[in-house]
């Protein structure tokens, strides 16, 4: 009798079939068959998408069991690991404040305070503090709490805020008078989280969500002190591959509709002053063709890649929005990719990006005179801040790398001088020249360039003795920049080395960077990653100008990979294809069921991501989703050691994903390696809530590599 049959024989009442909990659970197999194009596919696990079913609860239950068994030895590890991590944090830290509308705003954390607290101080950063939202007493008791949005009436004595306590993304709205202290009653539930308020003081516009796909869909507007019931439907978009939001121009003159699909966008406005007048398009969605605007004077710019892939600023009355009278309202620079623009009343602002790393370029409006702010660091990432002022010299900006702390400057465009306003302190004798950066690129296969950004301590030998923690995500043109982990010290200072690989999918080099690792092109993400894992794994001639060495960053048994969500797909598709590459393999809530997922539209998110993956209803699409499907793939061969985290409230990718997975990893598998699933019963698709909880998952992954490296503490 085989495994399989073993498992069947274990019948639909019990949910798994295990020995004082030292084997691992046994998934029952109930068979579920589709056929699309003449292919059959049998999921023998499908049954776990019930999250109400007590079967499937015992099953999640007896996989966390097992986990803590399995990780027993670890366990003194991950509570040190807890600590330190822990003690690397200033406990009652606060923000940078920024000015807009007469306030100071910042928000602060007390010593043992799991949420921060929103303040502001009127007029100087001297004045007395108001509490605007403190999340500590909101969160009190709950099992999750995170604050979606905040936003204050331009009249400065009106709250409104979104709140998620369970964890799917589905915030309800609150409102508070700030003079008296006192909450409205009225409550609005299912909403996207974004809130806005008109000019009059008194209207807030809002998305509302569908609660089964989670996608925003319809705009209302709420007058406050109404009942919401009466609240008035001003947009409902009836393309379910779009998702709506809103906002409010920088000049606060305009209230917008933002309506966004993969590769197609559109935007509707409003004068704020008149919010019961009707919504204007600004210009039809068209296909491939992504814009987004800002309001300044008596213009819109528009950030578009209307004939320019990498995008442009182009410029058009604000009377006449028609895209014949767009005009560019600067040099393009085609090569370059435009991420984000930040106006003022005399400059732009440009974040750029060139050879895979963010840029800043300024140009005065008046003779159109540029200039880049520079940087001296390998690798690092320079983004535009919070800049709520139209009328001012003075550019926020934040600045961090993978040894340097999150810092925001504060630089002055008319002078080209900047003042380093704070660095994110770092407890417990950290110094950042202590680390070592590095960027390198690693020729494909098909012969192009995947910049690799490396940080390890001093002293770290590189000849292949190192352990070393490989990182990519590679999808959505979601940009994957280096950044600094104060947790992430606790690898480096035991010898780890960090890896983080810009593959295909990403943004970071271009709009054909992402073009190039989506829908039928999405196998180039996986080659990319595994031939940066070849490449870390074999001695090659230097980067470094004037290095003479041949480096060898690591050794595949002391190799681990690791992705979350999308970056989950990809964990599962180099597993199936190169699991002999890695010592070990995390897995965060892994979108991994690709087919049978993309043929659910009433799964959240499903229909927004066709032109991410392909519509399985397309022969062509469905062939190819399957061929690298991670569940569809695992196949009868050995696997190295796997750990994989979901939580039971996931809102992006379902918890029965990663489980199914895992269970039918468990049946194939040939080797003796680990394989872990941990649940979080009480969390979503970002894990735990709270800063100090959040560590928690962190100190296990960690655990987890240290413990197969033999390196329990």
């Amino acid at each position: 009798m085989n495994f399989l049959q073993r498992a069947a024989l274990a019948g639909a009442g019990a949910a798994i079939a295990s020995s004082a909990m030292a084997q691992a659970p046994v998934a029952p197999i109930k068979p579920k068959v589709f056929t699309d194009f003449g292919i059959t596919r049998t999921d023998n696990y499908y049954w776990l998408n019930q999250p109400t079913e007590p079967e499937v609860l015992s099953y999640l239950n007896a996989e966390n069991a097992y986990y803590d068994k399995q990780m027993t030895a670890a366990k003194a590890t991950q509570q040190k690991l807890v600590a330190e991590i822990k003690s690397r944090i200033k406990q009652d830290d606060a923000s940078v404040p920024y000015r807009d509308n007469g306030y100071y705003y910042y928000s602060r954390f007390e010593v043992g305070g799991e949420y921060p607290i929103y303040c502001r101080k009127k007029g100087s950063t001297i004045s007395p503090e108001e509490v605007l939202i403190d999340a500590n007493q909101l969160g009190a008791g709950q099992a999750y709490f995170q604050i979606g949005d905040w936003a204050v009436s331009d009249n400065n004595q009106l709250l409104a805020y979104s709140a998620d306590t369970v964890s799917r993304r589905l915030y309800t709205l609150r409102f508070v008078n700030l003079a008296t202290g006192t909450p409205y009653p009225e409550r609005i539930a299912n909403t996207g989280g974004e809130v806005v308020w008109a000019a009059d003081n008194k209207s807030v516009f809002y998305t509302k969500k569908d609660v089964t796909t989670l996608l925003p869909y319809q705009v209302y507007r709420h007058t406050l002190g109404t009942d919401p019931k009466g609240d008035a439907l001003v947009y409902e978009e009836r393309d379910n591959t779009f998702h709506v939001g809103v906002n409010r121009s920088k000049s606060k003159k305009f209230v917008g509709i933002v309506l966004e699909s993969s590769l197609s966008s559109e935007y509707r406005y409003l004068d704020a002053s008149t919010p019961t007048g009707q919504f204007k398009l600004f210009a039809r969605r068209e296909k491939d063709h992504l814009y987004e605007v800002e309001h300044l004077g008596d213009k819109f710019y528009i950030r578009t890649n209307w004939q320019a892939p990498n995008y442009r600023l182009m410029v058009t009355p604000a009377t006449n929005t028609a895209k014949a009278t767009w005009q560019d309202a600067l040099t393009r620079h085609p090569e370059i990719f435009l991420d984000k623009v930040e106006l003022f009343r005399e400059y732009f602002v440009l974040n750029e990006r060139k050879g895979g790393l963010r840029q800043l370029r300024v140009v005065s409006v008046k003779d159109k005179q540029e200039h880049y702010l520079k940087f001296d660091e390998a690798a690092y990432t320079a983004t535009i801040g919070i800049n709520a002022d139209l009328d001012t010299p003075l550019l926020r900006y934040n600045y961090t790398s993978l040894a340097t702390p999150p810092s925001v400057f504060e630089y002055d465009m008319s002078t080209r001088t900047e003042t380093l306003l704070k660095e994110q302190p770092v407890q417990g004798g950290f110094n950042k020249h202590d680390y070592v950066t590095e960027r390198i690129f690693v020729k494909s296969r098909d012969q192009k360039f995947i910049p690799m950004s490396i940080v390890y301590k001093k002293g770290t030998k590189l000849d292949g003795s190192a352990p070393l923690l490989q990182y990519a995500y590679g999808s959505y043109g979601f940009s994957q920049d280096p950044t600094f982990s104060a947790a992430r010290l606790s690898l480096l200072n035991r010898g780890f080395i960090y890896a983080l690989c810009n593959i295909r999918g990403g943004q970071e080099m271009g709009r054909q960077w992402f073009e190039d690792g989506r829908m039928m092109h999405k196998i180039n993400s996986f080659n990319d990653f595994i031939d940066c894992s070849e490449y870390l794994t074999k001695p090659h001639d230097s980067q470094v100008a004037g290095d003479k060495s041949k480096p060898q960053y690591t050794a595949p048994d002391k190799l681990f990979a690791m992705g979350g969500s999308a970056g989950g797909l990809l964990m599962g598709a180099v597993l199936n294809m190169r699991p002999e590459l890695y010592k070990g393999v995390i897995a965060a809530v892994p979108f991994v069921d690709v087919v049978t997922t993309m043929s659910d539209p009433s799964i959240p998110l499903t229909t927004s991501e066709y032109d991410q993956w392909g519509n399985p209803a397309d022969e062509e699409s469905f062939k190819y989703m399957l061929s690298y499907s991670p569940y569809d793939n695992v196949k009868r061969q050995a696997y190295p050691n796997i750990l994989v985290t979901t939580g039971l409230h996931d809102s992006q990718v379902q918890y029965y994903e990663p489980a199914k997975w895992v269970a039918k990893l468990r049946a194939l598998k040939t080797d003796k390696n680990l394989l872990l699933l941990h649940t979080d019963m009480s969390a979503g698709h970002g894990g735990a809530s709270g800063r100090f909880k959040s560590i928690e998952d962190t100190a296990r992954q960690y655990a987890f590599m240290m413990q197969l490296l033999g390196k329990n503490l």
